[in-house]
Formats: C-alpha cells, sequence, structure tokens
C-alpha cells in the first residue's frame, strides 16, 4: 500500500519496485475511479515513459484533462504531490527504442529517395515493435494462457475491423493444434449470438485495439456474465474498467503512419501458435501432419489434371 510520506524519502533512496506497484495499484483501482481519473490511469499504465518524461502540462494535454486532475490522482494514490507519483517513473526511465542493431540495408533503402526513406522508417518501426511485444512476455504467462486454451471445453476467437486479420490467421492456422477454437462471429451474425451457449469451462479470446470496438467489448462483458474464461489480447492492459480477464497479453502498435502497426501482435500469436503446438504434444503433430498430407494430395491432384 502506497502512502503519504514515503515518496519524499525514497527520492534519495527509490524503492526500485515503487513504479511496478504504483501501475498495480492503478489497475486494481481503475473501476473506482471517476471518469477523469479513469483516463489518466489508463495513460499512465500505457505510457509510462511519456508521464515519466512529460511535463504536467504536456501530460494534461495528452490526457485531456487540466493539471488539477493530475495533482489529485497523485493525492488519490497517496503521494504528497504530483510531481512524487512522476519520480518512480522517471527513476525507472528507459529508452523506447529498441535495442537492435540498425541492418545496412536499411540505411541503403533511406538513400533511394522520400519513398525509400519512408520504407526505411516503417521497417525500422516494424521491427522495434516486435522487440518491444516480444520482450514483455513472460514464458510463465504464456506457459499460463497455453494451457487454459488447451484445457478448455470450447475456446471462442473474436475480432472485429483491423484486428479481425490476425483473428483469422490464428484461428486458422491455431485449429490444428486446438480443435476447439471457434472464430466468432462467423458471416453476418454477432459474437454474441455465437456466445451464447458458452459456459463454465469455455474462454474467449478477443483481440482488440484502440479504438476498442463496442461489439468486442460487449462480448467481453456477455461472456463473463456467462462464466466464461477471458484471454484479451491489446495494445494496452486496461481496455475496459467493466471486465477483468484472466490474463492480458500486451503488443506495441505504435506506426509511423494514421493506422496501428500490427507487427507486434503477430509476432505475440506465432509465439503462443509455437506453445500451442509444443503442450499439444503428439495429438497437435499428427493433426498437422494430416493437414499436411491432405494438402499435398489436394496438390498432386491438380498436378495430374493439368497433366491432362
Amino acid at each position: 500500500m502506497l502512502c503519504k510520506g514515503t515518496a519524499k524519502t525514497l527520492r534519495i533512496d527509490m524503492d526500485p519496485t515503487l513504479k511496478t506497484k504504483t501501475i498495480s495499484k492503478l489497475k486494481s483501482e481503475i473501476r473506482a475511479l471517476s471518469p477523469r481519473l479513469r483516463t489518466v490511469a489508463k495513460y499512465i499504465v500505457d505510457h509510462p515513459s511519456d508521464f515519466g518524461l512529460d511535463s504536467i502540462r504536456e501530460t494534461a494535454r495528452k490526457c485531456g484533462v487540466s493539471t488539477y486532475t493530475l495533482v489529485r490522482m497523485a493525492d488519490r494514490m497517496g503521494f504528497e504531490s504530483y510531481d512524487e507519483l512522476r519520480e518512480p517513473f522517471r527513476h525507472a526511465l528507459v529508452s523506447s527504442t529498441a535495442t537492435f542493431d540498425r541492418p545496412e540495408w536499411v540505411d541503403n533503402m533511406r538513400e533511394k529517395g522520400d519513398l525509400g526513406s519512408v520504407l526505411a522508417e516503417a521497417s525500422l518501426n516494424s521491427m522495434a515493435i516486435v522487440q518491444r511485444s516480444l520482450e514483455r512476455q513472460s514464458p510463465e504467462q504464456m506457459a499460463r494462457v497455453a494451457t487454459m486454451l488447451l484445457e478448455a471445453r470450447n475456446v471462442y476467437l473474436t475480432a472485429v475491423r483491423a484486428s479481425y486479420a490476425t483473428a483469422c490467421y490464428f484461428h486458422y492456422v491455431g485449429r490444428m493444434a486446438l480443435p476447439s477454437l471457434q472464430l466468432v462471429p462467423l458471416q453476418m451474425n454477432n459474437a454474441i449470438d455465437e456466445l451464447n451457449n458458452a459456459g463454465a469451462g469455455d474462454v474467449l479470446i478477443a483481440i482488440t485495439c484502440t479504438p476498442y470496438s463496442r461489439e468486442t467489448i460487449e462480448a467481453c462483458i456477455f461472456a463473463r456474465e456467462r462464466g466464461v474464461k477471458l484471454i484479451v489480447i491489446a495494445d494496452s492492459d486496461v481496455v475496459f474498467a467493466g471486465f477483468t480477464p484472466e490474463e492480458t497479453l500486451v503488443a506495441s502498435t505504435i506506426s509511423t503512419h494514421h493506422f496501428g502497426c500490427y507487427s507486434g501482435i503477430m509476432a505475440l500469436l506465432e509465439n503462443l501458435l509455437a506453445l500451442l503446438v509444443k503442450l499439444g504434444g503428439e495429438d497437435a503433430l499428427q493433426r498437422i501432419k494430416s493437414y499436411e498430407d491432405l494438402r499435398n494430395k489436394t496438390n498432386a491432384y491438380w498436378v495430374a489434371h493439368k497433366k491432362h
């Protein structure tokens, strides 16, 4: 528990876990906060580096609230001042730039004019967000998620808009290791229609990124009311204050253009697929082999048909 009067001492002998404790407290109390404080809490959780770096006025501008609201948040969290709330984030501040060596081909691409420069920046961004997305995943959490999926009676997978493409890919490949996997909605239905028979023993995977879709949020709420376990794959630890998932896997979607970049989410899903195949054992391998045999048989048929 964070208490007033402790933060000033910690500036001299900073508790290295205070940033993590503060974020955990924000996430656990977000439902009880007023709408404006909830906005601030979500911003801090989603952008801890920016919060540690920016001035109070800049943070207020980014959150769309007054500086007084930020001061109120500090008081609510048990700090004596806004600066005391920000201090552990400043103390733990690290560059958000991924630490990989820039390939020579990127520099060569940048020299190819304006379009080459655009492609070079986008390439660097994609590599960076893949690294940032994967480095924040713990083997323990990923194993918990994979085990939860393999032990479920039914696994439902939902997403809309741009996230739907990633869900389709995960469903197409994942069902070979996880035959209980179902993509919802199908055709023109609503996801809730297809969750009508879901209940305890089932799991819902929801993939969503800012701006979070109403359809996905409603599906998550409906599933929780039915006793369905929830796994959220998103660009934030806090998607909606109205429900608490069993697990949240967070990937970066920072982009050089006006829409989110999904390279990080795809990399995260690929890692989850690798775990499902590994933990699925011989049964998963046999299903994959059966699919490959069917594909080879189909290809052989078309080759023979073409010769005639």
